[in-house]
């Protein structure tokens, strides 16, 4: 955290935007090394100016996605205010949101559409929390709108973390009661644990719904991850606060829910 603080401060504001994704990505990769975690990822599918949509099971998952497609991050508006991770997010183009907003929502889906317009990618976790990394939650389909609306493509990740033997590693694991300290007590307890990331087929470029995407995304992530669906939605979605289409009746709703967050 203290190197990436020193690059932000002392490298970033004379770099052009190239050359700040190359130090945040060897910066990534850097960490993760630290902790013990080698990245292994599948890039197929991967196109500049895409919304990486990805299953999300542990805080390091931030770290795996910039190792292999330096990403901005959607976040929540309280991240900007914790101790040096809220500074050191506000520094690496993080977009933070604030959630049951509707008019905050317009100036949001902007931000997410201007940094795709600039061929940069823009990550969303859909779930609106993290799991254990052994099955996959409902995805909230208002996450992916800001790029169907800009008509840029939504490209799924999917994020699976397994020991050197061969087995899924339940070591990343960041729900439930888990706490950081254990989380990462949890990682550097292990020899050496390997994080796949593998993009699949882009979604989104024949005109279909958000609800669409949501649902393809997710499935292609289960098959590419091995992960079964489950059907039971967060009480409390979290994500962008995306005002729903013309056409779309407004809904009631870990977070406050956007005005549509389905």
């Amino acid at each position: 955290m203290l190197a990436g603080a020193l690059v932000s401060l002392t490298a970033f504001p004379f770099c052009g935007d190239r050359r700040r994704l190359r130090l945040k990505q060897r910066w990534s990769a850097a960490l993760l090394d630290a902790l013990g975690v080698e990245v292994e990822a599948d890039l197929t599918h991967a196109v500049p100016g895409a919304l990486l949509v990805a299953n999300h099971i542990s805080w390091i998952d931030i770290y795996v996605i910039n190792a292999a497609l330096p990403a901005a991050f959607v976040s929540k508006e309280e991240v900007r205010h914790w101790p040096l991770i809220g500074w050191l997010a506000a520094r690496n183009d993080t977009i933070f949101l604030r959630r049951g907003s509707r008019g905050h929502a317009k100036i949001i889906n902007q931000q997410v559409a201007d940094v795709l317009a600039q061929g940069k990618h823009v990550a969303v976790f859909p779930e609106g929390t993290t799991s254990d990394g052994r099955s996959l939650l409902h995805f909230h389909a208002a996450l992916l709108q800001p790029a169907l609306a800009a008509g840029r493509p939504v490209l799924p990740v999917a994020i699976s973390y397994w020991e050197l033997d061969g087995q899924r590693s339940l070591a990343p694991r960041y729900d439930g009661d888990i706490s950081l300290g254990q989380c990462t007590r949890a990682i550097l307890g292990r020899k050496r644990l390997i994080a796949r990331l593998v993009t699949t087929p882009l979604r989104g470029l024949n005109g279909e719904d958000r609800k669409q995407v949501a649902a393809q995304a997710r499935e292609a992530i289960a098959l590419a991850a091995g992960l079964p669906l489950v059907n039971n939605p967060p009480e409390t979605p979290g994500g962008l606060p995306v005002a729903p289409p013309s056409d779309a009746r407004p809904t009631g709703s870990r977070s406050p829910a956007p005005a549509d967050s389905a």
